[in-house]
């Protein structure tokens, strides 16, 4: 399984940016798609996650309200809508494949068995 994650860039406070995740997956079953992120110096976070079978979506609290996931089954992408985009935003973004989804452990990056190879969000105050 390959994770492709584009669309990071540098953007002014209160921008938006949408990335997009492309992965060469052809049956999702239990799945669920995840975004994570790591600043600088920091450990590696959740951001946002959908599940595959009832799209049912998940937010870090710091982004509920501004962020949005989605998923496109045409093109088995799934895409992160940023909005408001804050400097402490800034980081690299990591979408991620959890194959035995459970909404108990979508926010943990153990949980996900596969990773992208990051883009990075620059947010400039």
């Amino acid at each position: 399984v390959q994770l492709q994650a584009s669309g990071g860039g540098l953007v002014q406070d209160g921008g938006s940016l949408r990335l997009s995740c492309a992965t060469s997956m052809r049956s999702f079953g239990n799945y669920a798609m995840g975004w994570f992120r790591q600043a600088p110096g920091k450990e590696r976070e959740f951001v946002a996650a959908i599940s595959w079978r009832d799209s049912y979506t998940y937010y870090a609290d710091s982004v509920k309200g501004r962020f949005t996931i989605s998923r496109d089954n045409a093109k088995n992408t799934v895409n992160l809508e940023m909005n408001g985009l804050k400097p402490e935003d800034t980081a690299v973004y990591y979408c991620a494949a959890d194959t035995r989804f459970t909404p108990a452990t979508v926010k943990i990056d153990w949980a996900y068995d596969y990773w992208g190879q990051g883009t990075l969000v620059t947010v400039s105050s």
